[in-house]
């Protein structure tokens, strides 16, 4: 037995676990690992991403990219999303994984709903985070023209 003093009154007990609502995210990676497949026949770039901003800010999420894999469209479904990392992140060749943690971009979320386990998060894609420092777009604006308006006819339909 362990002696304890411990109050749970005001403690948030919601899991940290749930599934967020499908969405686009700022993030950066803060893990990565090459891991064994299950079956040991292949090997997947594992990616630990924390959300930056926002309601959900501090929460992980992980995406597995079969980079090594029997199933050439496992691997080429992998090779395209961290593509999209990369240039998410502005680094286009990387020789390390590491070369892309820290590095803020946006992620879309969606969420997939398991029978068995109840819904879960599944990383879509990966896109630049758009600059905070840039000015809106702004429509061109046209001169005014120095030449008379043209004159209304009387049988002409007003708009």
């Amino acid at each position: 037995m362990a002696q304890i003093n411990f109050d749970s009154t005001g403690i948030d007990t919601t899991s940290q676990f749930d599934a967020i609502p499908a969405g686009d995210y700022e993030a950066i990676v803060t893990a990565s690992e090459m891991k064994s497949t299950k079956d040991g026949t292949g090997q997947y770039l594992e990616l630990t991403s924390e959300i930056q901003s926002g309601q959900y800010q501090g929460r992980h999420l992980w995406d597995r990219l079969n980079l090594q894999n029997k199933n050439p469209k496992a691997v080429e479904i992998a090779q395209k999303q961290l593509a999209q990392l990369c240039h998410a992140t502005g680094v286009l060749q990387v020789q390390n994984s590491e070369q892309l943690h820290n590095r803020p971009f946006v992620m879309k979320v969606a969420v997939r709903n398991d029978p068995e386990r109840g819904p879960s998060n599944e990383i879509k894609g990966y896109k630049a985070k758009a600059a905070t420092n840039a000015p809106a777009f702004q429509a061109p604006r046209v001169a005014a023209s120095s030449a008379p308006a043209a004159p209304v006819m009387p049988w002409a339909k007003v708009a």
